[in-house]
């Protein structure tokens, strides 16, 4: 006790980076290792800060590691049992940066054999699964199978876990200990775990050399859960290994009958049963009812467990909720925090799905409102809102502001995107809650609470025009005080869209010209833009003067983004005919396709003896524009944890990152070279083969000016042989092409797959748009594989694979979707190219949704004004927008549909593009 006060002591005057020194230090003290006799004490203290840097971040060179490492092994025939713990803890650490660590492996084995003494063989079985090398795995086979199925839980653990760490590099081996990890799963309790040194006072502190051993009772059956995730880790490739197993120590629809005494193996068990309901709904039933019987186990754990698995399951009833929710409910009442927040973070969840399940609770999670522990109050809260009537809004809510203050940035948004969920679905209390939201705003908080009162209210602004004004003045007031530039900039963005809407729309100007004044760059320049807005669309000639006259001082501004735009504004003022393209213009380039066209024209260098075109990039919408860069919504998953972590996955490519890609792969082949930019490229590879064949084959299209280029994505799952000269052989009876000439695939092993062949076509006329239908055959020598040297063998034979037809359409290869006000288009192109057909569709396209899913797909072409999805059932107007590659330009289409029973659907297709080629090439797309 003494000695802890007193280390207290010093810890606190000097800290411990002074006690534990630093790297350089050490080293130098390392030659306690070579004195003679040992002190076990300054050895021990040595370790013990060695493991300590290692563990806070500290990096030892590699001969700095493999100087300490040979060191430390020199303690091994010490007699301290203590001693010898901190040997194993350091060389297990320093194993994985210092060299030849393999040296060791006898002394290591020594105590390993079963007449070694108990309290060195776990650490003996770690440390040597840290340092041999994965070929030597086969040679302590024989141990770690021994080790596994070991009387005493420690050794058991420490075989299990390590064989666990071992599976990645040595798969097969471990893979034959599987009979050992069964027997370890189903053995019962032995009553011992481990054992220690008599004589020793602490791990790290003094003591006798003695081995007189001490047997500590243990009933926790540990080795349970080390051997079922081994036991997972050798089958998850066999989901019906995995189900069966499931079953097996499932116990039974009561659950009573499982071997699984440990409440940890068991809740792992419950995740795996969860993982199979996912992959297979099949067996649903099946693991459903080993899951209610787990709901009545001993361990809160388990119960918890079980409950939480059957509520995430995808389409559950509420039958099947029933048992669960109870669980729950239980746990509302329990005194344990842990269980509290536990149930009400999970109810919270569940109420988005089944509000009406949950409501069954709410007696219970009133009472938790008032909850000491803020976090379970919080997610109550969430969870009533949801789950509760008009009536109790006003209640909850004044229950709310009593807690806001006293409760973190977190849990306030969550609080406040509950409320954002609930304006929706109570339009009638906007009143209530605009007032809630406007006091909140005016709190201290961070930026994501203020943003997401601020997005709360931009909701309300959106769906309820009854509290449009009141919310509008609200922004105003918090901008006038916001320490967020972000915030202030898409709050005035708001404004110039919604203020000039208003009854008074003067009103807000001060408000925004206060801003131009007191605010920095880029919130000037956003107040000049939001002021313009407003005189653009206001008709009262005394407020477009005061807004000329504001906008004129704005030009001495020290910002030139500012001066800029309000020049530019004011010169919009005088001429008419530039505010519909630059102020009240609905679509904004691609950013991406922006991006990846002109690298593409930075790179090219004979492109430079052309100016870029800006009418090849398609357009998007601004609400598309704005969903790309705005965070997702939260209007579906209010308050509620993420089921499982997706942040670690990155976000799939767009199309034209996608296609800078591909243009970068394609550079690098010099067959290529003189092609010149790639026109349009496939969105996503087509495959040709099913997914389970041997091999697999997918193709990308690339349109050059003068070119057809496919490529071919081409795998081999056959892990004995090899192909190759693998090429593609291309048939066609249609005209317009040329094949120029074939790259095969030198060759291709499972290994080094998947390889890339390439086909290229000549245009015959460039200016045309050539389709075509190919019959593809992958031809190839296919080789074995000698087992004993890896090589192939000096003879193969020719063979080959039939795949799928391969289709160059217009959709998708010649017009991309673009963006477009089709009224005001549709208008601008009437003198031009236009063409008019009507095609019956035929009985088999059952509904106008059908026709316009169907005629999407085949034309490849941007639906405007939510015109894909029909509000009659009888008759519709489908609006299409694209552009066409290669200099083809603008193309509209209006597809005025009508249905009737046994007819189906008649189509008058009309189109409006720039040349007359593209607008034969949409109707035979549709035609043909």
């Amino acid at each position: 006790m003494s000695f802890a006060m007193a280390f207290s002591k010093k810890e606190d005057e000097s800290g411990l980076s002074s006690y534990y020194n630093n790297k350089t230090t050490i080293i130098q003290e390392a030659r306690v290792f070579n004195e003679s006799p040992i002190s076990p004490r300054k050895c021990r203290q040595l370790l013990t800060r060695i493991v300590y840097l290692l563990y806070v971040g500290e990096t030892f060179s590699t001969q700095e590691s493999t100087t300490l490492f040979f060191g430390t092994t020199k303690l091994f025939q010490h007699k301290d049992s203590a001693l010898r713990q901190a040997v194993y803890l350091a060389i297990k650490e320093l194993a994985t940066t210092a060299e030849d660590v393999i040296m060791v492996t006898s002394s290591i084995m020594k105590d390993m054999q079963p007449n070694s003494e108990v309290i060195y063989r776990p650490n003996a079985i770690r440390a040597l699964c840290r340092i041999i090398d994965p070929s030597m795995a086969q040679g302590v086979e024989r141990f770690f199978k021994a080790a596994i199925v070991d009387k005493n839980p420690s050794i058991s653990s420490a075989a299990l876990v390590s064989s666990y760490h071992l599976f990645p590099h040595a798969k097969d081996v471990v893979k034959r200990w599987v009979n050992e990890a069964q027997e370890a799963v189903n053995a019962k309790s032995q009553g011992y775990f481990g054992s220690v040194s008599s004589g020793s006072s602490s791990f790290f502190g003094g003591g006798s050399s003695q081995n007189a051993t001490q047997t500590i009772p243990s009933s926790s059956n540990i080795t349970q859960y080390h051997a079922l995730g081994l036991l997972y880790l050798m089958r998850q490739q066999d989901r019906m290994a995995i189900t069966k197993m499931i079953q097996q120590l499932g116990g039974g629809k009561s659950g009573a009958g499982t071997t699984l005494k440990n409440a940890m193996a068991l809740c792992m068990l419950i995740r795996y049963a969860a993982k199979v309901i996912e992959e297979d709904p099949n067996v649903q039933r099946q693991m459903v009812e080993l899951l209610e019987g787990w709901l009545r186990h001993k361990s809160d754990m388990v119960n918890f467990e079980a409950a939480r698995v059957i509520c995430e399951m995808k389409n559950v009833t509420a039958a099947q909720l029933t048992k669960s929710i109870a669980v729950l409910q239980l746990f509302l009442s329990s005194p344990k925090p842990v269980l509290k927040f536990a149930a009400t973070r999970t109810l919270a969840a569940l109420a988005l799905s089944h509000p009406a399940s949950v409501a069954a609770c709410n007696v219970d999670l009133e009472n938790l409102i008032t909850d000491t522990n803020r976090s379970v109050a919080t997610y109550a809260i969430t969870t009533l809102l949801k789950t509760g009537n008009e009536a109790s809004v006003d209640r909850l809510i004044k229950q709310i502001t009593g807690f806001m203050s006293e409760i973190s940035d977190e849990f306030k948004v969550i609080i406040v995107d509950a409320i954002r969920s609930l304006c929706l679905k109570f339009p009638a209390k906007h009143a209530a809650m605009l007032t809630f939201l406007s006091g909140v705003l005016r709190d201290e908080g961070g930026y994501d609470f203020k943003r997401a009162v601020v997005e709360a209210i931009f909701d309300m602004i959106k769906f309820i025009g009854e509290c449009k004004e009141q919310a509008l003045s609200h922004l105003c007031e918090f901008i006038e005080d916001c320490e967020f530039t972000k915030l202030s900039v898409r709050i005035l963005h708001l404004l110039g869209i919604e203020g000039p809407k208003s009854s008074q729309p003067a009103k807000y100007i001060r408000f925004i010209y206060n801003r131009v004044v007191l605010e920095n760059a880029p919130v000037r320049a956003a107040a000049v833009a939001s002021m313009a807005k407003f005189g653009v669309s206001s008709s009262d000639p005394k407020l477009n003067h005061s807004i000329g006259v504001l906008l004129n001082r704005c030009l001495d501004d020290v910002d030139d983004e500012v001066r800029d735009r309000a020049t530019m504004y004011l010169k919009v003022f005088k001429a008419q005919n530039l505010v519909e393209p630059y102020v009240k213009e609905d679509s904004v380039l691609s950013l991406t396709a922006l991006e990846a066209k002109l690298v593409s024209y930075v790179k090219d260098g004979s492109a430079s003896a052309q100016p870029f075109d800006v009418s090849s990039i398609p357009k998007i919408s601004r609400a598309q524009a704005a969903a790309e860069s705005a965070r997702p919504s939260t209007l579906d998953t209010i308050g509620v944890p993420a089921p499982k972590k997706t942040s670690a996955a990155p976000p799939p490519p767009t199309a034209a990152e996608t296609q800078s890609a591909y243009a970068d792969q394609l550079a690098a082949v010099p067959a290529f070279a003189n092609y010149g930019p790639i026109l349009n490229s496939s969105a996503r590879p087509l495959p040709l083969t099913e997914s389970e064949t041997e091999y697999q084959v997918t193709c990308v299209k690339h349109i050059f000016k003068e070119h057809i280029v496919f490529q071919f994505n081409v795998s081999n799952t056959l892990p004995d042989t090899v192909l190759e000269q693998v090429t593609m052989a291309m048939q066609t009876e249609d005209e317009g092409l040329s094949q120029e000439f074939v790259l095969p695939i030198n060759s291709l092993s499972a290994a080094s797959s998947p390889g890339v062949a390439y086909v290229s076509f000549v245009r015959d006329e460039p200016e045309d748009y050539a389709t075509a239908t190919f019959q593809c055959t992958l031809q190839f020598v296919s080789k074995e594989l000698d087992p004993s040297t890896g090589e192939p063998e000096a003879e193969g034979y020719e063979d080959e694979y039939q795949i799928e037809e391969v289709e160059l359409s217009a959709g998708g290869d010649y017009i991309i979707p673009s963006y477009a006000a089709f009224g005001a288009e549709w208008d601008r192109m009437k003198a031009g190219p236009s063409v008019t057909e009507t095609f019956g569709l035929g009985a088999s396209v059952e509904s106008l949704k059908a026709a316009c899913d169907s005629i999407i797909e085949v034309l490849n072409m941007e639906p405007l004004g939510g015109t894909e999805i029909p509000t009659s059932s009888s008759v519709h107007t489908l609006q299409l927008s694209g552009l066409v590659t290669g200099g083809g330009g603008k193309v509209l289409a209006r597809c005025r549909m009508t249905f009737s029973q046994g007819v189906g659907v008649t189509l008058e297709l009309g189109v409006r593009a720039e040349k007359q080629d593209v607008c034969q090439l949409v109707v035979n797309a549709v035609g043909g």
